[in-house]
């Protein structure tokens, strides 16, 4: 039976009236605890002063110390500029702070990490990258956040090759892992083959260049790519595209499309295994005629929010085999909190230097692999969020890339990973649990 559209709509709608309700309720959604023991306030001699000059003067010989007598490792800075948040656009940075604080407690919930929000008042790349450099001594890591493009590329890679924490860019490689995950065993479903899978992307934002990028990266062929923009399909006849603003997108034309196909979304699409739209908010921008021009068997990825570019009925009724959405009210939710939590607590947890595609790649394969021990079918590609125990085995997938590339100051086993993982990871949930069991946390009721 076709879902009715109207309610979908309404149900859709019920977490912003919540979201209204009960953010004044809370007066936010983050705040600070002690982790230490507070015995009495004789304690804070220990904590602050006198006793704080001990860990200080050893840090000061031996800086490498941070990381023992501080949270360091496990702080990670959310940094925005409010230019692109969650489909809204540009709607600067203190309207961006309710996202960050979101992001933030998934951080901490999922794995373990104690995050902050961070949202800068100026839109300038230089400013940004000087800001996130002015905190790195306080901080392990730096998750770039809903910042618009090009200026997220050339903010991410400038970070990533001058800071000595790992820094990335969740709209960039979050996006990624989780996607890729969800392809590798949509694959597996239909019984095609990544070397063989013709992929039609559509959007050309911060988040599908990272899928084609890192797709690369995993196997799949460069010439089995095609992608889409708001004026058609990338390729080597685009003028427009040598504009200096948009080299990110003639170094694109240079190794998809070799047949230098033209047109639009439905020309992409025809004959393609796969689409992975990452592009504006519909329904519409996708017709089921276009998906009916796809090859047998497809796989669609319709992933824009708060509507998906074509609603997964019609994917459906139009032929494709397997339909995905960043919805959660849809089977296959392709949703970043599946990978950033863990792939961060994997991170700090062997204190890398940096998180490389490989890492991420480690990532989606491991979320991979979890889905796939539960039994995949159509409608499960990829694991729940309520899968607490898949956290743990993707940090340590993650960490033991990080080793296996040099980039990792600490050596640990898989076991030894894992453990460390579930003990914070558990750690976190239990205590917000406890917070609300016992009052402190006020009811959302």
């Amino acid at each position: 039976m076709k879902p009715n559209v109207a309610e979908l709509l309404a149900k859709a709608q019920k977490p912003n009236e919540d979201a209204m309700r009960l953010h004044p309720l809370y007066r936010g959604k983050l705040e600070v605890t002690p982790k230490c023991s507070i015995r009495s306030c004789g304690d804070f001699s220990i904590w602050y002063t006198p006793g704080v000059a001990a860990p200080c003067r050893d840090i000061a010989q031996h800086p490498e110390r941070v990381f023992d007598h501080t949270n360091k490792a496990n702080f990670v800075a959310v940094i925005s500029d409010g230019t692109r948040v969650l489909g809204l656009g540009d709607i600067g940075p203190h309207a961006a702070l309710p996202v960050m604080e979101g992001k933030a407690i998934l951080f901490k919930y999922l794995g373990g990490v104690d995050a902050f929000p961070i949202c800068l008042a100026t839109k300038d790349a230089e400013q940004i990258i000087q800001a996130c450099k002015w905190l790195e001594p306080s901080f392990g890591g730096i998750n770039l956040e809903d910042i618009a493009k090009p200026k997220c590329f050339y903010i991410l890679d400038r970070l990533r090759r001058e800071m000595t924490i790992p820094v990335w860019h969740d709209d960039q490689q979050g996006t990624t892992a989780v996607t890729l995950a969800g392809l590798i065993n949509s694959l597996k479903i239909v019984g095609k083959s990544k070397q063989s899978a013709r992929i039609a992307l559509i959007g050309v934002g911060a988040a599908n260049f990272a899928v084609q990028r890192v797709l690369i990266a995993a196997g799949f062929p460069p010439t089995n790519l095609i992608m889409v923009d708001s004026r058609g399909i990338l390729h080597r006849g685009r003028e427009d595209l040598r504009a200096p603003e948009n080299e990110f997108k003639w170094e694109i034309c240079q190794r998809t499309n070799p047949e230098n196909r033209t047109g639009a979304i439905a020309e992409a699409l025809r004959g393609a295994d796969v689409c992975i739209a990452l592009a504006k908010s519909g329904p519409g921008v996708i017709k089921p005629e276009w998906v009916e021009a796809m090859a047998k068997d497809a796989i669609v990825f319709a992933c824009a929010n708060p509507v998906p570019e074509i609603w997964p009925w019609e994917v459906k009724e139009a032929g494709a085999r397997i339909v995905a959405t960043g919805r959660s009210d849809f089977p296959n939710q392709v949703n970043n909190s599946l990978g950033f939590p863990a792939i961060f607590r994997g991170v700090i947890d062997v204190a890398a230097t940096t998180i490389t595609d490989e890492m991420c790649i480690a990532a989606a394969e491991e979320l991979a692999r979890c889905a796939d021990s539960k039994g995949l079918s159509e409608e499960r590609i990829l694991p729940a969020m309520e899968e607490w125990e898949v956290f743990p085995q993707e940090a340590a997938a993650v960490g033991l890339k990080a080793i296996e590339q040099g980039v990792a100051r600490k050596v640990r086993s898989k076991n030894q990973l894992i453990d460390e993982a579930s003990k914070i990871i558990g750690r976190a949930q239990r205590q917000t649990k406890t917070l609300m069991e016992h009052g402190v946390i006020a009811a959302a009721d």
